[in-house]
C-alpha cells in the first residue's frame, strides 16, 4: 500500500513539474489573418491551444488590408492571407521563403436567395446575360482589399459590362465581406459573387455555381512564420497544426480544398 501511494505522488508530482513546464513555455502569438480563413481558425484555433498551452490573438481584415498593416510595420508572429500578399511581405524581408506554407484553397461562386430561379453561368456569355438582367448584384468592393472583389470587378471589366453593373451593386461593408450572403438572403441583392467558404454557411442562400472557364480564380491561403516572431517554434507549431490531415478535414467542410502537407 506505501508502495502504491509513493508511486502516485511520484506520478503526481511528475505531472504537476509537467504542466508547469508547459505553462512556462506557453507563448501567446498574435495572429493577422484575411477574412478567407476567419471560419477555419475560428474552429481549430482553440483546439490548437487546448493541444499546446499556446494562445493566439487573432485578427481578422481582408486580404489586402492584411499586407498593408504587415507593410506598414504593425508586428506579427503569423500571418495568413492570400499568396500574392504573402509574396510581398516576402520581397520586404519581413518573412523568408522557406517559412511559408501553403494551407487552403478556394474558388469564387454565384449565389442567389434560397428558392429562386437558379440562373445560367454555364459560360462567359451566359453569365454575362445574367448579370445584365439582375436587377441587382453584390461582391466584396475592390478598395477593400478583398480578393473576390478584386477579381471580380477584373471580370465585369473583361466581359464589357463594368459600367453597367455600377449603379444596381450593392457593396456589403467591407469589415464583413461575408454579408454578400446575407444581401442576397435579405434580398438586398439578386445575385451574390464570393469566394466559396464564405458564402456556404449563410442561410437563405443557394449557391449557382462558380463562375465559369477561365473567369474562375483560385484564391490561395498561405501562412508565413513572420522574421521577427518572438517565439519561432511556437509559430511553426501553429502552421504545421494547421495542415495536418485533421485540420484538413475541418478545412474541407468549411468550404475550401486543403493543401496537400
Amino acid at each position: 500500500m506505501k508502495i502504491r501511494l509513493l508511486v502516485a505522488a511520484a506520478n503526481i508530482g511528475f505531472m504537476f513539474l509537467f504542466v508547469l513546464g508547459i505553462k512556462a513555455e506557453a507563448a501567446e502569438l498574435k495572429v493577422l489573418s484575411a477574412f478567407g480563413m476567419q471560419s477555419v481558425l475560428e474552429d481549430l484555433g482553440p483546439k490548437f491551444e487546448r493541444a499546446t498551452g499556446h494562445k493566439l490573438a487573432i485578427s481578422f481584415a481582408t486580404g489586402g488590408a492584411t499586407v498593408k498593416r504587415v507593410l506598414g510595420g504593425e508586428i506579427a508572429d503569423v500571418v495568413i492571407t492570400i499568396q500574392p500578399g504573402i509574396n510581398s511581405v516576402v520581397k520586404d524581408g519581413k518573412a523568408a521563403a522557406g517559412n511559408v506554407a501553403v494551407l487552403a484553397r478556394a474558388g469564387i461562386v454565384v449565389a442567389v436567395r434560397k428558392g429562386a430561379p437558379k440562373p445560367d453561368i454555364s459560360s462567359p456569355d451566359a453569365l454575362k446575360r445574367t448579370l445584365l438582367a439582375a436587377k441587382s448584384i453584390s461582391y466584396v468592393e475592390p478598395a477593400s482589399g478583398g480578393a473576390s472583389g478584386i477579381h471580380f470587378a477584373k471580370v465585369l471589366d473583361r466581359l464589357g459590362i463594368a459600367n453597367e453593373m455600377k449603379l444596381k451593386t450593392v457593396f456589403p461593408n467591407s469589415k464583413t465581406p461575408a454579408e454578400v450572403g446575407v444581401l442576397v438572403a435579405n434580398g438586398e441583392a439578386e445575385i451574390g459573387v464570393h469566394i466559396n467558404q464564405e458564402l456556404v454557411s449563410v442561410a437563405g442562400i443557394d449557391l449557382v455555381g462558380p463562375l465559369p472557364g477561365d473567369l474562375q480564380n483560385t484564391i490561395v491561403f498561405s501562412a508565413a512564420i513572420m522574421t521577427g516572431a518572438k517565439d519561432t517554434a511556437a509559430a511553426k507549431a501553429l502552421v504545421d497544426f494547421l495542415r495536418t490531415p485533421e485540420s484538413a478535414k475541418v478545412i474541407k467542410a468549411k468550404g475550401l480544398e486543403p493543401a496537400t502537407p
